[in-house]
């Protein structure tokens, strides 16, 4: 403050603006004049002077000027050293703060105005007057009045200057507050600076990096001036920071840390003083601490614990330094532990830590390690939820046990600085093991598993007795019998118990002693229950069943005592009863676990371990009473289907076969003396069991689709889908524009209850001329010029979408957009033309025509405006203003159509129509054309049209005046009737031609505009905008109250924008990128030509075109630019929000356009509204894009990095944060090595002056930040890891994480500010921490494949997310256009996990984190952003597989088994079958296959299904079809189709959905959806079992080239062709030898589901390759997968490029899987093994014999086969070069005597073919099976010499499989008709006809240079 400041401060510099504000505090008495000015100040005087005579005309004005003489004094002698200067300040100062006071009452208008008002006046009434006066005492008057205005307009231009830019005083107040030093105490060797602030105090204590320190001002500056801004009511006039706005970011920032010191029992470091001046300070410097520590922490962000641990004592610190306390230690006062010098915070605090970090990440092998061997971040961040953290003490010691590594990485640290560590004191794991196992699915979900396996057992139980019904349980048996239940329970107890521990076994170093005791305590609990449970059931039973009768036999016959079991039970279930107690009273549940009191904490220990997550998630009653209801009606129609459809009908055929003794077997049967056909009733009974486990995702799928399409019914969803629907509802358009984009000025209540749901009214606008219409014009205006800026739109559909930017002051009327009114004119002048006079007739139709009524008023009220402007003659404006009167007479008494004669409109309309040609010329010489137009109108108008003639024409030259003069009059003297014309228009404005151009759209266009906009693109967004209006949505606050936020966009190496080279690149076929998209956009093309105004062939012409090309092109692929475009609407849109929240009426109507249209001129001036409207934007809205690789594209010269630079260009507030490398020398001079620097860098486009000629390339970029790294940034998953390191550069309070694939739309960024205001409502108990968003997915056009993964994408983002956000409440986090709140993650460990792997689905895990937190995850459809998707096959396959991966890893992941078991029991379940579940669901569905083949394959080669073949349950067996039928409804993706039905039915019409559908299944929908099931599968599997999941790029360019058949072979090996074989064998011998349904309807239908999975997965990936059946291609193909199977492996060599690479690659997984994975591997492999056990008993030559020696021949066959195999590579290897003959004659014999024992077995025993056949189906598995044993045993195989055989043999295998699928292939290629047929089913009809057209265009080239070289020849 001025009047504070002391004699050592600095002045402030020449940039300090004047606050009238400042002057508040002391108490004046003396009053000066200009008279006695102290000498030093005299350049005040005239300003005093001036400010005395004005005082009795305004106060205000003459406080203003004094207040800048004080201010201006104050430049002058700022240290007040001049004589007299110090008491004369004082009592100007005083004397300001009573007229302050004074002058402040009744004031209205600011002070700028006023100022502004009273120099006008001034020089109007003084200046300008004395100008004409003309003697002396009048001129020495104007003199002194000259002065007087100069210092007014001095005093003016100061005060603009001070209110230049409105937010620049809450700016303001957030730099004074932090430029509040008083008390601190700095370094004794600190050199002061200018403006220095809390911030660099900090920086100076701890030794934070200058660039930190300067991003975290901005920062905090930022956050705090916008919470400031917000608060209601406003605080004071004087530039102070608001107390309230700092609590609130305080509060916000620290309630995590609180909540961490609350959980571990400590006392905050947060210490505020009992002084009230430094409390503000105080907040300021704390929350400043943690920022700092935030922003340079790196890597440690992931850990918010962590940083918990460190601020608690770096903030301790701080208050021991503010306190002055000395350590007991050194007698001095207290400082930093780390601090004072450079980087100190880095390099002490952060490096110890991240270089753990980055150990235990090198010990994981990529990942590939297995996990339970090293810490991710979540180990090292769960150290710090134990008091034991504070072990690490502080200083940190480096022997710590947090530091250690375990034993094999001894040898590592001893050669490091750090004193050797002990091995064996490794932490280890924390709190939870990640380890490989399918029992992951029943540990985390138990309680689930657990209700249904008891369902079953109780169901089979109620079957099995009595009559079968559900009646029977009332029988006291069957009752008893149920009750068993009790004991299965009890087992399943003991089991999770068991399971806890084996699973947690690796934590146990650090897991605390009550954990342990707990798991303990709960596994010998359940084993008491165990036995206690059996015992008390076996002496419940007078008459014990088998099972009790066994017990009570082991206990003794006692006397039975049913009530000693019920007590038990009683008892059992005692802890269930107070869980469902706490169930029904949330709010109970959510206090126990919350509380950190030691009682309650003992209370819940045994329900659930103590852990800092995860505690209070509990919803609300109404929350959870929606939710309830869901999964109740689910489960009864589930288990009464299950019970009636599936187990009841199965009962008795089982019990029948249970009883039908078989005593003959077709092979040898190792149990004969089996009971009850035991194996028979498994075959029977797995897959029904299977089914039922996995149905419940069934009913899910169609319970969602009940209850999504409910609710988006209800949210207003779909009801304007049409341009026609949007046509019927335009007329309250604007004013739902005003209603949900403006903010409001008075709050109207809001209506509620369900007439408020169902309908929704807005107020009509009547009129043009008001603010509202105003507003509307320039948001549609706004939305349409991005549609033509685009290219969805014509110029002519445009101009019919425009509505006039300019309020006509003329028009009291709305003035709708043409395409609404177009031909309605020529119609209406038909209509009065044929009306004869019968008005009633045409009102009527008028009436029902509501636009048609519109444009002809409309069009009368500008005729009559545009006449009235062009004639200027006062003659001709009486006539004309007679004939409108007349017939305004006529309109108001409503009797025109009967006193006018309209059958002469036509000739008046077509005059009219050729004056507003003229007009839109504006060509001089057209004038007397124009006034011969008028002459005929005229004449038209009174002649024809009126009947009764007017007086003033009879008056009038041209009227009767003819006969009165008989003589000639001169030329000069006649009266020219339209002599004086406005002709050409002058002025010509913008709103003129508008006007012009409008009315001629309105009279000329003839056709209707019903297909305005023709672009479906275009139709679709403006109908979802139009709809979203009528949504539910928060208000709109004003731009200055609304959040503020950021957009962050992670990018790597993708496209970032088309080059021409790339754009025309031709692929074999002849087609380019550019001609692909030229063929699936062909209006957008059209308009882009129109639009740059150019042919095709010119647009090679300039570099200008060019680039505009390439801007078009990558605007329709997924690129950077596209993504960067869409984004920076968001500020566009803020801008233009801005400018209607500041305009003031005339700005107003003006317009937008106007403001925009001057920019150049206002840039330069601060203060005008273009300027405001810019900095509030940049207030408002960031946009960070994080370029990992930006430093090293720009330093290698890559052009990806000039079209960054060329983003920063376009975009200027684009910011581009990315890691650089920077090589240097370290220190230490004995040994100079090089090493890399990492820094986090933030950069912008830099301003034209600072670019360095010499290098432009070099410096086109601007660093604004940059801060060092300890290391490399990237340890853990990319993305996350780059989000993570650029996160620091945003700000704001919200944060949208976007994919550098998706999209925004300008009409969609307008609805940005309400959604913000969701933050700020209360969804349930909590408000949102992530706000869910729609996506549409804008890929579907390119590919039949991309339409259907664009369906199934956005029926999950809408009605999918939207039940899972409610009633479900359990939406996580999926795609990225969500919107996080930024302060709740930065402080709880960002927006994404990134340990390597097992965060691989990083975005989930943010939702995860944010629910375990006590977050809230919600989902609005109001607003949407696009996204693209992957569009080919292969492309699909890999993002399938990365998602099935990673739900593998989330499986096994702590998050989702701490969700498991905090959740309640149905929201458990909803996040069970919407997360993990979903995919173990569809592993299941393939097991189903599998299970009921290999059951089939049992009955049938035992020949059980013979001995029961006429038995129902083999023959007919309905519940399995039933089964099979539910694997089926899967398979072909109908569990996907539901959801997508209902929704394209809500939004596009039922209709369209039933025909989308029918569409799908032609282009093979179903065959797609089954493909995907075996990608799903087969990873999710594979993960859970092996791990090798990986994060896979899938490319998003589009798929227009073929996939050769190797690069198809290698994709799918494994996943689809090996299983699909497998099962095809299994089906053949099924058909071979099986007995059962011959002919039965049923079976043909599930063999043919079987038979279509079978095909699906060998042929899919040939029938969606572009090119696939193509001749030459197939030939090209063969050539290169021979050349690939044959090439030799080795180090170096790309999988890509031999087989055996690929091989070894392949099974790379095993390497890593440890031994439960592998002999899980072998015991899996076993099953290959059957087929030849049972196949050689059914051969011709065996078939009477069933001794277990044929078996053991089959064998010694095998091994024959196997050593002539191995004789013959060795003898190859051996003898081929020197004894070539005899190594062909050996070959030669071993030839001969294999046909001579084939001959000799089909003569003597009578082998037959089939015989052949079979052996084959026999033997070709066993091979398959020993290789898979021999790849798990591989390190055995190796060392037995063995490998190289085992690889000759998998290349065998591999070629036969290439041959399967191959030959089919080629097969159909050979008839043409098959590759047209898969064109038009792939693509869509342009480019399919596009695509033929060029390969006869590409024929004709090729057979034309063809013979030209031959010519040559």
């Amino acid at each position: 403050m001025a009047s504070r400041r002391g004699p050592d401060q600095q002045p402030p510099g020449p940039q300090r603006r004047i606050m009238r504000t400042q002057t508040a505090g002391n108490i004046g008495e003396a009053m000066l004049d200009s008279e006695v000015v102290p000498s030093s100040l005299v350049e005040i005087a005239p300003i005093l002077r001036v400010a005395n005579e004005v005082e009795a005309r305004n106060p205000r004005v003459a406080y203003l000027c004094r207040f800048y003489a004080f201010e201006k004094a104050h430049r002058l002698d700022p240290t007040s050293s001049g004589r007299g200067v110090r008491q004369f300040k004082t009592a100007l100062l005083q004397r300001l703060e009573r007229e302050n006071e004074t002058t402040l009452v009744g004031k209205q208008k600011s002070d700028a105005r006023e100022m502004q008002n009273f120099y006008r006046l001034y020089y109007e009434q003084y200046i300008k007057k004395l100008q004409s006066a003309a003697d002396k005492a009048d001129r020495a008057q104007l003199t002194k009045a000259y002065q007087t205005a100069a210092v007014l307009f001095e005093v003016l231009k100061a005060v603009n200057l001070s209110e230049s830019v409105e937010v620049s005083d809450e700016i303001q107040a957030s730099v004074s507050a932090l430029r509040n030093i008083r008390g601190l105490p700095w370094p004794k060797n600190h050199e002061k600076k200018v403006n220095e602030d809390i911030l660099d105090w900090l920086q100076a204590m701890f030794g934070f990096q200058r660039d930190n320190v300067a991003n975290q001002r901005e920062h905090l500056i930022l956050l705090l001036a916008n919470v400031h801004i917000r608060q209601l009511p406003k605080p004071d006039q004087q530039p102070k920071l608001d107390d309230r706005a700092l609590t609130e970011v305080m509060k916000k920032l620290f309630k995590n840390y609180t909540k961490w010191c609350k959980f571990l029992g400590r006392k905050r470091s947060l210490w505020l003083p009992t002084i009230q001046q430094e409390v503000q300070q105080r907040k300021l410097l704390y929350m400043g601490l943690y920022l700092l520590i935030w922003g340079e922490a790196a890597n440690l962000r992931f850990m918010p614990e962590c940083l918990c641990y460190i601020y608690h004592h770096m903030a301790f610190e701080l208050y021991g330094m503010l306190a002055g306390n000395v350590s007991p230690m050194t007698g001095e006062f207290i400082k930093p532990a780390y601090g004072g010098e450079d980087e100190a915070f880095l390099r002490k605090v952060v490096t110890p830590i991240y270089e753990t970090i980055a150990k235990e990440a090198r010990r994981s092998k990529g990942g590939k390690y297995k996990h339970s061997d090293w810490r991710n971040y979540d180990d090292l961040n769960e150290y710090f939820w134990s008091v034991d953290c504070f072990k690490l003490g502080w200083p940190m010691r480096a022997d710590a046990d947090f530091f250690s590594q375990p034993p094999e990485k001894l040898q590592v640290d001893k050669s490091e600085d750090r004193k050797p560590i002990t091995g064996d004191r490794w932490t280890g794991k924390i709190n939870f093991v990640e380890i490989r196992s399918f029992w992951h699915i029943f540990r985390s979900f138990d309680r689930m598993w657990s209700f249904f396996i008891l369902c079953l057992q109780a169901m089979i139980i109620i079957a099995w007795n009595g009559n079968g019904d559900l009646s029977s349980i009332s029988e006291g048996d069957t009752f008893k019998k149920v009750l068993s239940i009790f004991i299965t329970a009890a087992i399943l107890k003991l089991a999770q118990a068991v399971l806890d521990i084996m699973l947690s076994w690796k934590a146990r170093r650090m897991m605390s002693y009550h954990v342990k005791l707990r798991y303990i305590l709960k596994a010998i609990s359940a084993a008491v229950w165990v036995i206690v449970m059996p015992v008390t059931y076996a002496y419940s039973w007078k008459n014990p069943p088998g099972f009790a009768q066994t017990i009570r036999s082991w206990f003794g016959n006692g006397s039975s005592s049913p009530s000693l079991f019920i007590l038990a039970v009683f008892i059992y279930l005692s802890p269930n009863i107070l869980n469902v107690l706490l169930f029904l009273f949330p709010i109970v549940r959510r206090y126990l676990e919350r509380s950190n009191y030691k009682i309650v904490t003992l209370m819940m220990w045994w329900s659930q371990p103590r852990l800092y997550v995860g505690r209070g998630m509990h919803e609300s009653s109404v929350s959870l009473f929606k939710y309830t209801m869901f999964w109740v009606l689910l489960i009864v129609a589930k288990l009464a289907f299950s019970f009636y459809i599936e187990i009841k009908p199965l009962v008795v055929p089982t019990k029948e076969i249970m009883e039908v003794p078989i005593h003959t077997f077709k092979w040898h049967e190792f149990f004969p003396r089996a009971k009850n056909n035991i194996g028979v009733v498994v075959a029977l009974w797995a897959p029904i069991i299977l089914v039922y486990f996995m149905d419940t995702q069934i009913w899910y799928a169609i319970f969602s689709t009940i209850f999504g399409g409910i609710y988006g019914a209800f949210r207003r969803l779909g009801e304007i889908r049409t341009l026609e629907m949007l046509r019927s509802r335009f007329q309250s358009l604007p004013g739902a524009f005003n209603d949900r984009l403006i903010p409001k000025t008075e709050d109207k209540p809001k209506k509620k209850g369900l007439k408020a749901t169902l309908s929704r009214k807005f107020d009509e606008i009547p009129s043009n001329k008001g603010k509202e219409a105003a507003r509307f014009a320039q948001l549609w205006n706004k939305i349409i010029t991005s549609f033509r800026e685009e290219d969805l739109i014509s110029n002519r559909e445009r101009n019919l979408l425009l509505v006039p930017y300019w309020a006509d002051p003329d028009l009291d009327l709305i003035q709708w957009p043409p395409f609404l009114l177009a031909s309605k004119i020529p119609i209406a002048v038909d209509m009065a033309k044929d009306c004869n006079r019968k008005d009633r007739e045409l009102k009527k139709k008028l009436d029902a025509d509501n636009y048609m009524k519109c444009a002809v008023r409309e069009c009368y009220a500008s005729c009559k405006s545009i006449i009235n402007n062009l004639v200027q003659g006062d003659r001709e404006k009486v006539v004309i203003n007679d004939i409108f009167t007349k017939v305004d007479e006529h309109i108001e008494k409503d009797d025109l159509i009967k006193e006018l004669n309209m059958s002469d409109l036509p000739s008046l309309y077509e005059q009219f129509v050729e004056l507003i040609e003229c007009l839109s010329r504006n060509n001089k010489d057209e004038k007397d054309r124009v006034v011969i137009i008028l002459l005929n109108m005229l004449e038209v108008m009174t002649r024809d049209i009126m009947e009764d003639p007017l007086p003033s024409l009879l008056d009038s030259n041209h009227g009767g005046s003819y006969g009165k003069h008989e003589g000639m009059t001169p030329l000069d003297q006649q009266y020219q009737y339209f002599g004086a014309l406005n002709f050409p228009v002058q002025p010509e404005t913008e709103a003129w031609k508008e006007k012009i151009r409008r009315l001629s759209l309105l009279l000329t266009v003839k056709e209707s505009a019903m297909d305005v906009p023709s672009n479906l693109e275009a139709r679709r967004r403006i109908s979802f905008f139009s709809n979203s209006l009528f949504m539910d949505m928060p208000a709109a606050p004003k731009v200055r109250n609304m959040l503020s936020y950021s957009v962050l966009t992670p990018y790597y190496t993708e496209a970032v924008l088309f080059s021409i080279n790339a754009l025309e690149l031709e692929n074999e076929d002849g087609v380019s990128i550019l001609f692909y998209l030229q063929k699936i956009f062909p209006d957008e093309w059209t308009n882009f030509l129109e639009r740059v105004n150019s042919s095709e062939e010119e647009l090679r012409g300039t570099g200008e075109l060019q680039e505009e090309l390439r801007l078009w092109a990558s605007y329709r692929g997924q690129t950077l630019t596209k993504t960067v475009r869409g984004m920076m609407y968001y500020r566009k849109a803020l801008e233009l929000q801005a400018f209607l929240d500041m305009a003031k009426d005339k700005d107003l109507m003006k317009g937008y356009k106007d403001v925009e249209s001057n920019i150049e001129e206002d840039s330069k001036n601060e203060r005008s509204l273009w300027a405001q409207c810019q900095a509030i934007a940049d207030m408002k809205f960031t946009y960070v894009v994080s370029c990992q690789q930006y430093g090293i594209h720009k330093r290698s010269g890559d052009a990806r990095a000039k079209d960054i630079l060329r983003l920063m260009t376009t975009y200027p507030s684009l910011r581009v944060a990315y890691i650089d490398e920077v090589e240097v020398t370290s220190n230490d001079k004995s040994k100079k090595t090089i090493q890399k620097v990492y820094y986090s860098v933030l950069v912008k486009a830099a301003s034209p002056k600072s670019i360095d000629s010499s290098n432009p390339v070099q410096n086109l970029d601007e660093v604004i930040y940059k801060i060092k790294l300890p290391g490399p940034a990237i340890l853990g998953e990319g993305k996350p890891e780059n989000q993570n390191h650029a996160i620091i550069f945003t700000r704001g309070e919200g944060l949208q994480t976007i994919d550098m694939n998706q999209d925004n739309y300008m009409e969609e960024a307008f609805k940005m500010r309400n959604l913000l205001e969701e933050f700020l409502k209360t969804h349930g108990v909590r408000p949102p921490t992530i706000l869910g968003l729609r996506e549409h997915i804008f890929t579907g056009s390119v590919s039949s494949l991309a339409w259907f993964m664009s369906n199934q994408e956005t029926s999950f983002v809408t009605i999918g997310q939207r039940l899972l956000a409610n009633p479900l409440k359990v939406r996580f986090h999926y795609g990225h256009p969500d919107v996080f709140d930024r302060l709740f993650h930065l402080t709880r460990g960002g927006v994404s996990k990134a340990s390597k792997i097992i965060n691989l689905s990083e975005d989930i895990f943010a939702g995860f984190n944010s629910t375990l937190r006590e977050g809230n995850v919600t989902h609005h459809e109001y607003i949407q952003v696009g996204k693209g998707r992957d569009v080919g096959l292969n492309q699909i396959s890999m993002f399938e597989a990365k998602i099935a991966n990673g739900n593998g890893e989330q499986t096994i992941s702590r998050d989702i088994y701490r969700l498991g078991h905090r959740f309640d029991f149905f929201r458990m379940l909803s996040c069970y079958f919407t997360t993990t579940g979903f995919y173990f669901s569809t592993l299941i569905t393939v097991l189903i296959v599998y299970i009921f083949l290999y059951g089939r394959l049992y009955l049938v080669l035992s020949g059980l299904e013979e001995g029961l073949s006429n038995h129902p349950a083999i023959r007919d067996n309905k519940p399995l079809q039933v089964a099979l039928a539910s694997q089926s409804f899967v398979q072909i993706g109908l569990l996907m189709a539901l959801p997508m039905m209902m929704e394209i039915g809500l939004e596009r019409g039922f209709r369209n959905a039933l025909i989308d559908f029918i569409l799908m299944q032609l282009q093979l929908a179903p065959v797609f959806f089954t493909f995907s099931l075996g990608t799903r599968t087969h990873y999710y599997g594979r993960t859970l079992l092996h791990g090798g999941a990986e994060y896979r790029s899938t490319g998003r360019g589009f798929v227009v080239f073929h996939a050769k058949f190797a690069d198809n072979y290698r994709l799918y090996s494994r996943s689809h062709f090996v299983k699909g074989i497998e099962l095809m064998i299994l089906l053949l011998v099924y058909h071979i030898f099986g007995h059962s349904y011959r002919g039965v309807v049923a079976y043909v239908f599930i063999t043919i589901s079987i038979w279509f999975m079978v095909g699906t997965w060998l042929f899919a990936p040939f029938l969606f390759n572009p090119s696939g059946f193509e001749w030459q291609k197939i030939l090209d193909d063969w050539t290169d997968w021979n050349k690939w199977i044959s090439n030799r492996g080795g180090i170096g060599v790309l999988p890509e490029k031999s087989w055996e690479s690929w091989w070894d690659k392949e099974h790379d997984h095993l390497r890593y899987s440890g031994m439960r994975g592998r002999i899980t591997e072998i015991v899996l492999s076993v099953r290959f093994f059957i087929y030849q056990y049972g196949l050689v008993y059914h051969l011709n030559i065996t078939k009477n014999t069933q001794n277990f020696l044929v078996y053991g021949a089959s064998w010694v066959v095998i091994l024959l086969i196997l050593f002539v195999m191995k004789a013959v590579s060795v003898g190859r290897r051996r003898f081929s070069a020197n004894f070539q003959l005899v190594f062909r004659m050996i070959k030669g014999l071993i030839f001969i005597t294999f046909i001579a024992i084939l001959i000799t077995l089909i003569a003597v025993p009578g082998m037959t073919f089939r015989d052949i056949i079979v052996c084959i189906l026999a033997f070709m598995p066993t091979g398959w099976g020993m290789l898979l044993i021999a790849q798990a045993c591989k390190p055995v195989v190796v060392r037995a010499g063995l490998w190289s055989s085992v690889k000759t043999l998998a290349r065998g295998y591999e070629i036969v499989m290439g041959l399967l699928l191959f030959i089919p292939v080629a097969f159909l290629a050979w008839f043409p008709f098959v590759s047209e047929f898969q064109t038009r089913m792939l693509f869509n009809q342009a480019f399919s006809r596009g695509l033929q057209i060029s390969r006869i265009l590409g024929g004709q080239r090729k057979d034309r240079a063809d013979h030209t070289s031959r010519n040559k020849e």
